[in-house]
Formats: C-alpha cells, structure tokens, sequence
C-alpha cells in the first residue's frame, strides 16, 4: 500500500493549536453545562421537598376528613373534650375527641363523638335538671358528679389533665334569676377542680343563650355533613359576599350550607346562612349571628352570617298548652250557663270540651295554670284541627319589617329552588314513630298518613299499641300524635311560610350514623383556636422559617442571576482563548503539502500512513 508523507513542523503546530483550542472550549463547555445542570437540579430538590411537605399535610388533612374510621380514638396524639348538657328536663355527658391538626390552616379540628367498644355513643343523662337546685345551689357539684366521674372513666389517665371541661346549660336556667344563675356555676367552679384534673377555663361554666344554641346546632349539622371542607367531594355551590370585598365582581364560591329547624317541648329555632350582603344589612342584629369558625379571625374560608332566631311558646308541648287554653276559653260561657242551671251536678272543671286534635272518643285531663283540672274528649278532625292552630302563630301582630314570619319576626327571603333544610327533633319523632316515614319530606304522603290516623277511634289505637305495632312510640306519643302532625305542618307551611311542594326537608335524627347535638357545635366553636398551637409546633419542627419561606421565590431568582452570569463569562472567557491561537488564512494555504509531498516505496508495504520527521531522505 501507498506511503503518504507529510511535512511534520507546520501540521504539529497546526493540529497542536487546533487540540488546545478544542480541548479549552470543550473544558468550558462542560464547566458551564454541569454548573447549570447542578443548579436545575438543586432548584428542582429545593421545590420538591418544599411541596412535599404541603402535600403531606393536604394529603393527611383530606384523609382525616374522609372518614372516622382513619382515626383512633386512642394515642399519645389524641385530644380529648367533654360536654354538659343541662337542659330543663336532666344533664346528659358527651365525650369527644380529635388527632392532631392537619397542618393546613383552612382546615378545622376533626372532632368526633367518642363511642364505647359497641360502637355507641358515649353518652349519660341523670334528671332532673340543674335549675331545680336553685334553692340549694351548693348541691349543684354533688348533682353533677356522676356524670363527670363517667366521662372520666372512659378517657385514659395519661390525658385527663389536658381535658376540656364544658358545662353549658339552657332552657331550664334561663328561667332562674341571674343571681341565682351565678350561685350555681360559681358552685361547679369552686368544687369540680378540687375533685378532678379537667381543664376549667372562666367562661367553661355557663347559661348560653337560645341563640347560641342555635348556632351551635347549625354547626354541628353542617360539620357533619362536611359543608365546612375543601375537599373534591359532590356538594352544591353557592356564591358568598364577603364585608370588605367586591364579592359581586369576584364572588367567594364555597360550599352551600344548609338551614335548621328545630322544634323541642318548649320552643323552636330555625338558622340558615345568609349570604347577601343586602340581605344581611337589612336584618336586625339580634336576629344574627356573624363568626368565624377558622382558627384566624381574618380567615373569609370560613367566616359565616346565619341568620337565627328562636321562639319561646312555640315548642310541641308548649303549644298544646296554649292550645288548652283557647280551647277552654272559647268554652267559658258554656260552662258558666252550666254553673247557673239547676241540674249542674259536675264542677266547671269537669265539662268534656270537644277537641279536633284529639284521636276519636279520646278522653284525656289536663291540669290549667291554677290547678284545674279540664277535660278534653277527642273528635279526630285533621283539617279542623290545623284550622284551629293557625291563632297559635300569632300572624296578625304587625310585620315591621318585611317578610315576617311568626309572632311578626323578621324572615329573610329563603330562595326555595336553591336550599335545603333539616328538621330536628319533633319533626322526626312526628313523621318516625308512628308513620315510620322519617326523612325526605312530602306534604301530600304525610297529610294523608295523619287524616288516615286521626280518624280512627281511640280503643283501636291502644289495641294496635298494645300488640306493639308501634316500637318506638311510648302511649303519650300515640295520643298527642295528631295534634303534633298538625302542629308541625301548621308551623311549616303557615308560619314559616315553606311551600307544600317543597321537596328539600328531611327529618332526621342521625346524620352519617352519628347522633347529632348541638354540644357537638359548641366544642367545635369553642376550640376553634386550638389549631394554632399544633401549626406553631409544626413551624418550629417540620417546616422551614417563615424568612425562609418569604425568600425562597428570591433565592430561586438570585440563582438563575447567578447562572446567567456564568454563562456569559463563560462566552467570554471563550473569545479570549480563541485569541491566544489565532488562524492565519495565508500560511494556512502555505502549509497544505502539494503533490509533490506523496511518495511510493516500492520497496515497502505498510498498513496505513507513515510519518516521517523530515519529507527529505
């Protein structure tokens, strides 16, 4: 094969520089490629890690907000709390718990009822009530003890002294003079520290009013129906306009809630959210509740206008009072020409006075005010019977202030094709008990169920109890049950003006199997604060400072100045190394060996291309 020769000195100097400069831009190169390719890297690691820790906390809040059955009602982690509740008739105990916060501050505490290893709700009631010690009030701690020595049973030793201790009484103490009031909290405040180890705060003891119990009910519903969270599960929308904002321009979309009514022995109360601003401007203060349930006052997430109110009297045993009363005083002249006849031989108090909301042949006595003792014999006419409570509702006192419902109290407008609300309490035990159609509402199904058991005669309603066709009736429900079903449609429809065709009223008394009371409202108002503590805790442990947090956009943007800089110094340094072995295009053309250059041994046979430090032998 050929033997080429090349003159060595020039194309060593050539190919010398040409190495040097290749090898210097490609040093380069690689430099500022890896720098860039490490900064991308730490930039991205720094991101991820930070996120991590968002979507750690967001993943856990959505879990605890699934379901209870992700969370243990025992741990070193898990928060306890009780609750009294001292109502007219006796005081019942709830026990509740809650983990530790999710870290997200739009979420709230994941309380719930503590259940005992049947699954029941931990629960105790003792009567009578706590207004009947007003005359003795230093037997209040005596009376309460039970309940608190059952609740301490039921949660470990190790958190009994960081238990929230509530005890919060209603119907039965607002009766009692303040004084009074005062004797018997100071009482439970004095003695119940000196026996157990709860967490006592000042206002922990006291009368709340019907308002606040409202509003506790109101929340306690819509927590449990999960209208306070953020998650993606199916839930109507609704627009809200917040105080301080353009709301109309850019509305705060949230969750819609849903409105209350709960109708008791003594009174009813009804709340549902407003969420004009309009609307909100024209309703009397007193009839309005605004709070925040977030655990910062500025946070518009769960900042609420209910509008709430209740009315005394008009609770179903309280009404059938009433009731007596007009339909003794519309009898009054009969039984005073009874008095003046010579054949009278049965006192006043003993004339049988016809009554519509009675089943029929029904005979039942009542007691009056001043111990006299009426009768009352029942005709079982449904429609006369409704005709006759719509005086109850007091709807001729003077409206001041459009719309009005009851008693003349001021109503804000309820859109009716777009709510929904849940009737506690004498709705369910009316429509359940005995109709066994507790739940969705329908006017005309439960119209005809009460005509059908108005109608019948008494003897054949208390054989059909006695043969326990009626389990969760007790004898007192099946006599009072078509007055109660006329009542609460009277109520309804009359008073509260909801439309028979309404088709969003359900009665019921659990919500997602769980019982559903307004103590379950007050602890969740009443610990709304309790969350700062655990996000302080996790600031300090898990995530970075708050500095750092405010500069990690800036940190992130000096970083890119810096790689930018790089980059052009590096184009820099590269035209400067490009001048220390400048090209000379003349002696380049010089240096590029002619033909002359190639010569053939024939004498030789080499593979390939022989060097040769001199072309001249």
């Amino acid at each position: 094969m050929a033997r080429i020769y090349l003159k060595w000195p020039q194309c060593c100097q050539r190919i010398s520089c040409q190495k040097e400069q290749l090898s210097g831009v490609q040093q380069i190169t690689i430099l500022v490629f890896t720098f860039l390719f490490l900064a991308i890297v730490a930039i991205i690691f720094i991101e991820i890690q930070y996120a991590g820790q968002e979507d750690s906390r967001y993943q856990l809040s959505s879990l605890q907000s699934i379901g209870n059955a992700h969370i243990s009602s025992h741990g070193p982690d898990v928060h306890y709390g009780i609750v009294i509740d001292c109502g007219s008739s006796g005081s019942r105990v709830y026990v509740y718990f809650w983990p530790p916060h999710s870290g997200n501050p739009q979420d709230l505490l994941n309380i719930q009822q503590l259940k005992d290893t049947d699954g029941n709700p931990v629960v105790k009631k003792i009567s009578p009530g706590l207004d009947t010690f007003g005359t003795n009030p230093g037997a209040a701690s005596d009376y309460i003890r039970p309940l608190l020595e059952f609740a301490k049973s039921c949660i470990p030793q190790l958190h009994q002294k960081e238990t929230l201790l509530y005890i919060l009484a209603t119907a039965g103490m607002r009766m009692l003079d303040e004084m009074v009031q005062k004797a018997i909290l100071d009482d439970l405040q004095t003695d119940i520290p000196k026996e157990f180890d709860f967490v006592i705060s000042e206002n922990n003891f006291e009368v709340i009013s019907g308002k606040q119990e409202g509003i506790y009910a109101w929340i306690a519903v819509n927590y449990i129906l999960q209208k306070f969270g953020h998650g993606e599960e199916d839930h109507p929308l609704v627009a809200v306009e917040i105080p301080g904002e353009d709301s109309k321009k850019s509305p705060h979309i949230r969750r819609r809630t849903v409105g209350i009514i709960d109708m008791g022995g003594g009174s009813m109360q009804i709340a549902y959210e407003i969420t004009s601003q309009i609307q909100v401007d024209d309703i009397p203060k007193p009839l309005l509740a605004e709070f925040n349930l977030g655990c910062h006052n500025s946070d518009i997430e769960h900042l609420y206008r209910v509008y709430i109110t209740s009315f005394l009297e008009f609770g179903a045993n309280r009404a059938r009072d009433r009731y007596e009363e007009q339909l003794v005083k519309s009898t009054s002249l009969l039984k005073q020409s009874l008095l003046t006849s010579q054949n009278a031989t049965k006192e006043p108090s003993e004339t049988e006075i016809p009554d519509a909301c009675l089943p029929v042949n029904l005979v039942l006595e009542s007691k009056d005010k001043t111990g006299i003792v009426n009768t009352f014999r029942g005709s079982g006419d449904y429609l006369q019977c409704q005709n006759m409570l719509i005086p109850l509702l007091n709807l001729t006192v003077p409206c001041h202030r459009e719309p009005c419902s009851l008693n003349g109290v001021h109503q804000p407008y309820i859109n009716f094709h777009n709510s929904e609300f849940y009737g506690f309490s004498e709705f369910w035990y009316t429509m359940e008990d005995v109709f066994r159609i507790g739940g969705l509402y329908e006017y005309e199904t439960f119209n005809a169920q009460a005509k059908e058991y108005c109608v019948n005669k008494w003897s054949k309603i208390q054989e059909w109890y006695d043969k326990k066709l009626y389990p969760k009736a007790n004898e007192n429900r099946m006599r009072m049950q078509c007055f109660k079903s006329a009542w609460m449609t009277t109520v309804l429809h009359k008073g509260l003006k909801f439309p028979e065709d309404y088709k969003n009223f359900h009665s019921v008394q659990y919500i997602a199997n769980k019982d559903v009371q307004w103590t379950l409202g007050a602890i969740i108002h009443r610990t709304r604060y309790l969350p700062l503590r655990d996000l302080e805790k996790m600031g300090s442990s898990h995530i970075k400072p708050s500095w750092w947090r405010g500069s990690r956009l800036i940190y992130n943007e000096y970083l890119i100045v810096v790689c930018i800089f790089i980059v052009v110094m590096a184009i820099f340094l590269y035209m400067k190394r490009l001048k220390l072995c400048p090209k000379r295009p003349t002696e380049t053309l010089s240096r590029v060996p002619s033909m002359s250059y190639f010569r053939t041994e024939s004498d030789q046979i080499e593979q390939g291309i022989k060097f040769k430090t001199s072309l001249y032998p």
